[in-house]
């Protein structure tokens, strides 16, 4: 005898929680892209900083499985979409990660949204800290922006930017919700 989940149906904020697991698995991939893309332009500091928004990434899709896996609904793991991998200069690569974090923060608040009017309070408040996550996310790509647009082409001061301030190295948030598998 199989030992599978019945698929259930699904309320709308658990319909937007597994479009978001993709949507989360896709971004690690289009930040692997980045990085590829300054590591081939030895940028280091850049490509470092993208290779950790990958796994950051990855780890929100994980804590997004492991929620569900908890809640007792059926997983499952999608594909990712279209990755750009072609750029004409870094200003662009960091507008594309800029906008792509903000898409993100749209959909969090969709999920926080359906959960509160499905009055799935445990879920809302599962989404607080991915809210949270996101004003940082978009405050130090915004930051980060600013730097290259401001260092006018001279790309070693956005990576001396990089080495010297850390941007997003702040270490685990303890108060991450649980991740599939573990944090990597």
């Amino acid at each position: 005898m199989a030992l599978t989940k019945k698929k259930e149906p699904r309320s709308k904020f658990y319909e937007l929680l597994q479009a978001q697991i993709h949507n989360e698995f896709n971004a690690s991939q289009q930040y692997i892209a980045l990085a590829v893309w300054f590591d081939s332009e030895d940028l280091p500091q850049l490509a470092k900083h993208f290779y950790k928004q990958s796994v950051e990434e990855r780890n929100h899709a994980m804590a997004l499985v492991q929620y569900m896996l908890d809640r007792d609904h059926h997983v499952e793991i999608p594909g990712t979409g279209e990755v750009r991998n072609d750029f004409s200069g870094v200003t662009e690569l960091i507008e594309l990660a800029l906008e792509q974090e903000k898409e993100v923060a749209v959909d969090i608040s969709a999920m926080a949204k359906a959960a509160r009017a499905e009055e799935d309070y445990i879920s809302e408040q599962f989404t607080q800290w991915f809210l949270k996550e996101q004003v940082e996310e978009i405050s130090q790509m915004s930051t980060l922006l600013n730097v290259v647009k401001r260092a006018n082409g001279n790309l070693f001061e956005v990576e001396n930017h990089l080495h010297r301030e850390s941007v997003g190295d702040g270490g685990r948030d303890s108060a991450m919700p649980p991740v599939a598998g573990g944090a990597l």
